[in-house]
């Protein structure tokens, strides 16, 4: 069984990440979206509430598993036997960090390949870092998260002062 990882904070899920997790599920057997533990970002939502958001906009993909991990990928995927690392890049920006992350990956585990999908059309400009400004400030989220999520991400920010 050929199981891919797509790594990431997720804070919160876009659409963009969704489109790499559904073409990544008809890619492998199994994919593994692992929600990184990263103490040195002030996310928006917990990994707890990441992971279960995550889970809920993925519910109908069958391959798909939502988990969450810290300390280095390297280890995560030799714990979980996988040598796939899936990387949604958006612009030429984006593949230069993840080239330099793939190659130290690799080098830390000979075994471990990085597969770059890029991300489609439609989603070239988004982040969730994008979605968190202008949830912020109130905008509509419609068609850059997934539908069940606005509620949540808008909750977030309903008693913040600007």
């Amino acid at each position: 069984m050929r199981t891919a990882v797509y790594p990431g904070s997720f804070d919160p899920c876009t659409n963009g990440h969704m489109d790499v997790i559904k073409r990544a599920s008809k890619l492998f057997d199994k994919v593994v979206v692992a929600v990184l533990v990263n103490n040195s970002k002030n996310p928006l939502f917990s990994v707890e509430k990441r992971v279960e958001m995550l889970k809920l906009v993925t519910g109908d993909l069958e391959n798909v598993e939502i988990t969450s991990f810290s300390g280095l990928l390297v280890d995560f995927m030799k714990k979980i036997d996988s040598q796939i690392i899936i990387k949604g890049i958006r612009a030429v920006s984006d593949f230069e960090y993840e080239f330099q992350m793939a190659l130290t990956n690799q080098t830390l585990y000979e075994e471990l390949e990085t597969l770059f999908l890029h991300s489609s059309k439609e989603y070239m400009f988004l982040s969730s870092s994008i979605v968190k400004e202008i949830a912020k400030y109130g905008g509509c989220l419609n068609g850059l998260v997934p539908d069940n999520l606005i509620p949540i991400i808008k909750s977030r920010f309903e008693n913040s002062k600007y």
